[in-house]
C-alpha cells in the first residue's frame, strides 16, 4: 500500500526563460530569490499610492462624527498604515527592509463616495524603491477603517489601491493615474 507521504513532491516548474528575464525574484531554474540590490546606487527614492473604502452612509456619518464605539477611526488608521510601511519587508517575503525617512499617510471623508479616500508617501534614500512600502501603508489603513467599523457595517468595500508616483532610481519616474 502506498501513501501519500511516501510520493516526493513534483519539481517546482521552471519559468519560461523570458519570464525569468522579467520578473527578478525568479531565477532560471524558477527559484525565488530576494534581489541583489547592491550594486545599485544609492539615492532618494519616492512613493505615492492611494485607494478608497466605499460603506453606508450611516457608517460614514459615524466614522465622521466619531461615534464608533472602537474610538476614532482616521487617527487610527492613519497610524496603522505608518507603522504598516515600516514594517512591509516583514509582511511581503521579497521585499528588502528599508531605513525610511518619511511616512504620510492621508485619510480624507469623501461624502460622495460614501467613505475615505487614503493615500500614502514614502521616502527613503536607498538601492532599492519604496513602491510596496507606500502601497501597504494604504492597504492597512483601509483594513485598520474596515476593522474599527466592521461591528456596524460589513458590506464595506476595499478598493482601487494603485501606485499613483514612484521618483528615483535606475528605472527612474512613473507616474500613473492621477
Amino acid at each position: 500500500m502506498t501513501h501519500s507521504n511516501d510520493v516526493p513532491p513534483p519539481a517546482p516548474a521552471a519559468p519560461h526563460p523570458e519570464l525569468a528575464r522579467e520578473f527578478s525574484h525568479v531565477d532560471r531554474a524558477g527559484n525565488f530569490q530576494m534581489v541583489d540590490v547592491g550594486d545599485k546606487p544609492i539615492s532618494v527614492r519616492s512613493a505615492r499610492a492611494s485607494g478608497s473604502i466605499t460603506m453606508q452612509p450611516e457608517t460614514f456619518n459615524l466614522i465622521r462624527d466619531n461615534g464608533l464605539k472602537k474610538g476614532d477611526v482616521i487617527p487610527v488608521a492613519r497610524v496603522a498604515g505608518i507603522q504598516a510601511a515600516k514594517r512591509t519587508a516583514e509582511l511581503v517575503p521579497l521585499c528588502h527592509p528599508l531605513p525610511l525617512s518619511g511616512v504620510e499617510v492621508r485619510i480624507n471623508l469623501d461624502a460622495s463616495l460614501p467613505g475615505c479616500q487614503v493615500e500614502g508617501f514614502v521616502r527613503t534614500t536607498a538601492q532599492t524603491g519604496v513602491e510596496m512600502e507606500a502601497l501597504t501603508a494604504v492597504s492597512v489603513a483601509l483594513l485598520t477603517i474596515y476593522d474599527m467599523a466592521k461591528a456596524v457595517d460589513r458590506t464595506m468595500v476595499i478598493s482601487n489601491i494603485v501606485l499613483r508616483e514612484k521618483r528615483g532610481g535606475t528605472k527612474g519616474d512613473f507616474t500613473g493615474s492621477p
